[in-house]
């Protein structure tokens, strides 16, 4: 929004500054930072009133959980998902696709998990919504993120699939990019949700994962920049490090709060938003693989998920004292 300002360098020569997505990033980080650091004491303080007992536990989980994460108040998600969104409409440009693609996915994944955590809240169940439920909603906002992030993207690199490493070196995979894509998506929100559990694990390697994948998306949206380093240039996606950079200020904000002992969990409203986010940056940048690279551990959370469930299915025994 503050973008527009520009235009009237003329009358005050400072405006000149928000046509720097750099400059635009660095106030987009610290505007989500304060935001948490004000809003978040009330924000909490609401849901303990409203939660009264608190995110439900697992009672088949470590019993130091029981003990010590009892009373905790959930949907702490909401503090950095309002933080995100103030910041990315202040400093972003509202006119780019791929902003409001990623903001999108990042408020529908949201939504969902707000839903799963007031179901676990309200019936004191650690269940909420049905996992089939879940991922059908998922999946819908994947496809639409999908076929918008396609139609945004230049002819010569529409279907197409980066590999890393490999300079210039794209997969053409047609319309499946699709499906590929509402996978790489549903699968980064998911597996972001099974990383946080309780203890709010997921922050700080969402904020990592984010702040590479917001670095890669200045690169390849910059002209100069992806043929100096070989990488296939998408026009607009530079755009992206400024929602980026609200994600880890808004992040960084909820942390404060987060650190041991947690006054608040974010839940699976911070936690699905999250990963989704992530996963519609990959899409829109075409960096799906390194996503897989720099989320390595949410890569391993899931799989230790699957090993678990497959083997107590077949054996009734626990591979994992608790996975996830």
């Amino acid at each position: 929004m503050l973008y527009w300002l520009a235009e009237y360098s003329e009358t005050f020569i400072g405006f000149n500054l928000f046509r720097y997505i750099t400059v635009r990033a660095g106030a987009a980080f610290f505007t989500a930072l304060i935001f948490g650091f004000v809003f978040g004491k009330p924000l909490i303080d609401f849901l303990r009133k409203r939660q009264g007992k608190g995110q439900p536990i697992r009672e088949d989980g470590p019993e130091s959980h029981l003990l010590t994460k009892k009373g905790t108040p959930t949907m702490g998600g909401l503090l950095i998902l309002s933080a995100l969104t103030v910041s990315t409409l202040l400093w972003a440009r509202l006119d780019n696709g791929f902003v409001w693609i990623v903001l999108g996915v990042t408020l529908g994944f949201g939504l969902i998990g707000f839903a799963d955590d007031y179901a676990k809240v309200s019936k004191s169940n650690h269940k909420g919504v049905p996992g089939r439920v879940r991922l059908g909603l998922g999946f819908l906002i994947a496809l639409a993120a999908s076929v918008a992030a396609m139609l945004l993207h230049p002819a010569d690199l529409t279907g197409q699939l980066a590999l890393p490493v490999f300079k210039e070196v794209l997969i053409d995979l047609g319309w499946f990019f699709v499906p590929f894509a509402m996978f790489v998506i549903v699968g980064a929100a998911n597996s972001v949700n099974l990383t946080d559990g309780l203890d709010g694990l997921a922050i700080m390697p969402v904020m990592i994962a984010a702040g590479t994948l917001g670095l890669i998306s200045y690169f390849v949206g910059n002209l100069n920049f992806a043929e100096y380093l070989g990488v296939h240039y998408v026009p607009g996606t530079g755009e992206l490090l400024v929602f980026t950079a609200a994600l880890a200020g808004g992040g960084l904000g909820f942390l404060w709060y987060n650190a041991p002992p947690a006054a608040v969990f974010m839940g699976d409203t911070g936690s699905l938003a999250l990963g989704g986010a992530l996963g519609a940056i990959a899409v829109a940048i075409k960096h799906e693989i390194v996503l897989a690279i720099v989320g390595g551990l949410f890569v391993v959370e899931a799989l230790s998920v699957i090993i678990q469930v497959a083997y107590f299915k077949r054996t009734g025994k626990r591979v994992f004292l608790m996975a996830p």
